[in-house]
Formats: C-alpha cells, sequence, structure tokens
C-alpha cells in the first residue's frame, strides 16, 4: 500500500518537473540563441562543452556569441561566449 502511494507522488513530481521546460519543448526548431534571446535581461548558468559552468545575467546575443555580465563570484567580471560550445543553459522559469 505504502508503495502505491510512493510512486503516485513520484509521478506527481515528475510531471510538475517536467512542465518547466515544456514552453521550449513545444517548438522543437527552438536553437540555443533562441533560448539565449528569450532570456536576455535574466540570471542563467551555462554549462559549457568543456564541462565549466559560467553563472551570470545575459547581456547581448549575436550570431556566434552571447555576452554574461554580473558572473557569479567575480561581480567586476563580464564573459563572452561563443555559443556553439554551451552544451546547457539553466534559468529560473517560476517564482516560489
Amino acid at each position: 500500500m505504502k508503495r502505491t502511494g510512493f510512486m503516485s507522488v513520484l509521478i506527481l513530481v515528475l510531471a510538475l518537473l517536467a512542465e518547466a521546460p515544456a514552453a521550449y519543448a513545444e517548438n522543437a526548431s527552438s536553437t540555443m540563441m533562441d533560448i539565449l534571446v528569450e532570456n536576455t535581461g535574466k540570471r542563467v548558468a551555462l554549462r559549457l562543452a568543456s564541462g565549466e559552468e559560467i553563472e551570470g545575467t545575459v547581456t547581448m546575443v549575436g550570431n556566434s556569441l552571447v555576452h554574461i555580465s554580473k558572473l557569479a563570484g567575480k561581480e567586476f567580471f563580464d564573459s563572452i561566449v561563443s555559443i556553439d560550445k554551451i552544451s546547457a543553459v539553466r534559468m529560473k522559469m517560476r517564482d516560489k
């Protein structure tokens, strides 16, 4: 009986978690650039192909580069990142 309840809760949690990126998944033709443009002015964390992670505010997105300002832990530094070197973008989707 307890296992059935646990499985129900697990399924509900997974369904709620899957809802957040659904807005991006709806358009299968979205590119990394599209996602970065939609998040201009917002705080994101970029996972690079090298495994390094950069967290900051998306300031400007060009054809092949993205400008990240207000870097976490390095507030006086900015970063320019090649879009084709980004493997994932983590962003806040909803408020608590």
